[in-house]
């Protein structure tokens, strides 16, 4: 007898652990993971910081509902953060004060002494900067795992390598088969799997919403003066870089969004050299080594907003994707969120301030 469960969601990274741990206490629900490590693709290549701003002011509501409770469960770690521009990018200091203005989030002007005092060797073509003092680095791999035993300790099932073969609604329910050769039923299906969220809608026979996975880039180097741990998050106003101290050392990205198939993503040369050369011009220090270097893979719908909801034409597909690089910042209001409009349930004082419509599949037609 094929085993029926109320739901299923495909994906154990961070998306679907969190949906599941919030789904658990109500239903009966199964975490199917495709890889054998849940994880294993973009949470656990996360460059694993909380920043308000980022994302872009649609996003706000969400990482600000979130802070709380990673403060309250110790995932936190305070760090700051610096956007820095040059003398020709000061037009977009403003313009990013602007953007944000009435968001909620903290953000203050920094002029070139503040700059340098917080960053060391900073070359003197940086001039202006918009300073969040919030910003946080995540301890991305507690996150995930609190979540998972959360969703263990209510009854969910997680069985990895679970590859969804195919998917057909069937007499009111799901007729789910993975590649494995395993088959399950279901009265509703959530789909948390990141870059193959198209891919899962069509094998399920519901219409994809144009979610991209684009490749994103980071390095780690050992750099001589050794890294300051109090170092903040430092990005370029440009959105072309970013930088962090980890552990004594410098994850650096280029910021690259390189449209790419869902896979198992690498970093390319080419992205490592655009990185390196773009750190340079930041400060002054010498690169000893390029010690790691990897790719993630970030997924945006066409307005880049993350989508939570029941697909507008299968009332039983949950749509639970599209969120970019910020899913891990807003993953506990995201889930408790999602798991409200499928349970039916009222907000409470985490998602009472979000607007559900903003992240609606509906809004694509």
């Amino acid at each position: 007898m094929i085993e029926h469960f109320d739901i299923v969601v495909i994906g154990a990274g961070m998306a679907g652990a969190s949906i599941a741990a919030e789904l658990a206490p109500a239903a009966r629900v199964l975490l199917a993971e495709g890889e054998q490590l849940p994880g294993y693709h973009a949470t656990g290549r996360s460059a694993a910081f909380w920043d308000e701003c980022y994302g872009g002011p649609g996003v706000v509501p969400l990482t600000l509902a979130s802070g709380p409770w990673f403060r309250e469960n110790g995932f936190l770690r305070p760090r700051g953060a610096i956007h820095i521009a040059t003398a020709g990018q000061v037009d977009q200091i403003a313009a990013f004060e602007e953007e944000f203005a009435g968001t909620g989030v903290s953000i203050d002007r920094l002029h070139r002494d503040a700059m340098a005092a917080r960053i060391a060797g900073l070359r003197p073509d940086w001039v202006q900067a918009i300073a969040e003092p919030h910003c946080a680095d995540i301890d991305v791999g507690s996150v995930h795992q609190h979540y998972l035993a959360q969703a263990r300790r209510h009854g969910v099932a997680l069985r990895t390598g679970h590859r969804l073969a195919g998917a057909q609604w069937q007499h009111g329910r799901w007729q789910l088969g993975f590649e494995n050769g395993d088959a399950v039923t279901c009265d509703t299906l959530v789909n948390a799997a990141g870059a193959w969220a198209d891919t899962v809608a069509q094998m399920a026979g519901v219409r994809p919403l144009g979610i991209n996975p684009y490749r994103r880039t980071v390095v780690q180097l050992r750099v001589a003066p050794a890294v300051d741990p109090d170092l903040p998050l430092v990005l370029g106003i440009d959105g072309s870089f970013y930088f962090k101290p980890e552990n004594g050392r410098i994850w650096l990205s280029p910021h690259d969004e390189t449209p790419s198939p869902p896979c198992d993503a690498a970093a390319e040369e080419i992205d490592i050299a655009l990185a390196i050369e773009r750190f340079e011009q930041v400060v002054d220090c010498e690169i000893e080594a390029v010690e790691r270097k990897w790719a993630g893979l970030r997924s945006f719908a066409p307005d880049r907003l993350p989508v939570y909801g029941l697909d507008a034409r299968q009332p039983a597909f949950f749509w639970f994707a599209g969120q970019g690089g910020f899913g891990i910042q807003t993953a506990p209001a995201a889930a408790r969120l999602a798991s409200q409009l499928l349970l039916d349930l009222p907000p409470d004082a985490m998602t009472q301030a979000i607007d559900p419509a903003v992240y609606s599949p509906r809004r694509f037609g």
